[in-house]
C-alpha cells in the first residue's frame, strides 16, 4: 500500500511539472509571436514615416519653385509700376 501511494504521488509530482514546462513553451512560443508581430509593424511604420517624408518634401519643392516664380513675377510689375510712375513725375514736372 506505501508503495503504491508513492508511485501515486511520483506520477502526480512528474505530470505536474511536465505541464509546467508544456505552459512554459507556450508562453515562449506566444512570446516570439509578439515579438514578430512589433518587428513588422516597425517596419510597416518606418516605411510609411518614409513615404509620407518624401511627399513632403516634394511638395515643399513645389512650393518653393511657384513661391520663386509668383516673386519674380512680382518683381518685373513693381519695377514696371515704378517706371511708369517715374515718368509720369518727370512729365508732372515740365
Amino acid at each position: 500500500m506505501k508503495s503504491k501511494l508513492l508511485l501515486a504521488a511520483t506520477v502526480l509530482a512528474v505530470s505536474a511539472f511536465a505541464f509546467g514546462q508544456g505552459a512554459g513553451d507556450e508562453m515562449k512560443k506566444g512570446a516570439d509571436g509578439t515579438g514578430h508581430a512589433t518587428k513588422k509593424a516597425a517596419k510597416k511604420t518606418g516605411h510609411a514615416t518614409k513615404k509620407a517624408a518624401t511627399k513632403t518634401a516634394d511638395a515643399t519643392g513645389d512650393a518653393a519653385k511657384a513661391t520663386g516664380h509668383a516673386t519674380k513675377k512680382a518683381v518685373k510689375k513693381t519695377g514696371h509700376a515704378t517706371k511708369k510712375a517715374a515718368k509720369k513725375t518727370g512729365d508732372a514736372l515740365k
